[in-house]
């Protein structure tokens, strides 16, 4: 049986299927269009400040479809992004930029690492390691070239370090910015969580790029802050696993809906 590009005792996998690392998707975009170049592509190319939950839906198929789908599920979905970012070009940047993929790979990876063990408490040496060389297939599985990936974490750590120093936020990237942190075409039961949103991503940005977007952040938000991970830290390791899988299964099967009716598309409701 095809299960996948990893078995369920892979440390990626322990670390993505929580449901909880949704709580990082607002820092982990802020942190990508900081990068100009990913600013100008999303500013020139996509309206997804406008349909947040579109874009949402297309990350969570690529990433759970990569790291928990079949091989054939996670070829089909790096088929059709690498397909959308064929498209992104512009003067001075195109989406297929081995230099923009690693910024935007690196993004995912630093944001679930951070979450999980701010909430799971740390990983060993060995455990980050095998995480990190297993994130570098969210790269490779669109192109990105295997040694454009940072070679071991000690790499990583001085080129993310030297990014979050070097990174000039433009203003089309403010720009989004503003959009997605006061989003409106969402459903209006997710409405009274964006405050809370809010906080946590700003909170969770590195300090020198939260200062470039203009976010300010008092005593008294940092105090919201520890207290929101504080009690998440006390319950939400205890839910049962299925409650904290709800995310990856419902985006993996939501992928695997897509797929079946491309493949079949004389489906019974007939799309």
């Amino acid at each position: 049986m095809d299960e996948g590009l990893f078995d369920d005792s892979a440390v990626i996998r322990r670390v993505a299927r929580e449901g909880l690392l949704l709580a990082g998707g607002g820092r982990a975009t802020l942190l990508q269009i900081a990068h100009p170049g990913v600013a100008q592509g999303v500013y020139d190319h996509s309206n997804f400040a406008e349909r947040p939950l579109d874009r949402l839906r297309t990350t969570m198929s690529y990433v759970f479809g990569v790291l928990f789908g079949t091989v054939e599920e996670g070829a089909a979905i790096s088929r059709a992004v690498v397909a959308m970012h064929r498209k992104v070009t512009g003067p001075g940047y195109y989406a297929d930029d081995p230099d923009l993929q690693v910024w935007v790979n690196a993004t995912l990876y630093d944001t679930a690492v951070l979450i999980y063990q701010r909430v799971f408490g740390p990983l060993s040496p060995a455990e980050l390691d095998e995480c990190f060389r297993q994130y570098s297939v969210l790269a490779t599985s669109i192109g990105c070239p295997a040694d454009a990936w940072p070679a071991d974490r000690a790499t990583f750590d001085a080129y993310w370090d030297r990014m979050i120093h070097t990174l000039r936020v433009s203003d089309e990237g403010r720009e989004i910015a503003a959009a997605l942190m006061r989003p409106k075409n969402i459903p209006l039961v997710m409405r009274p969580a964006k405050p809370l949103n809010r906080l946590v991503t700003v909170g969770l940005l590195p300090e020198p790029i939260r200062a470039q977007f203009g976010y300010p952040w008092s005593p008294r938000e940092q105090r919201m802050f520890d207290g929101f991970f504080g009690v998440t830290k006390l319950i939400y390791p205890r839910l049962p696993g299925r409650v904290r899988d709800l995310v990856k299964d419902y985006y993996l099967n939501d992928l695997r809906r897509r797929l079946s009716r491309r493949r079949n598309p004389l489906t019974a409701d007939g799309r």
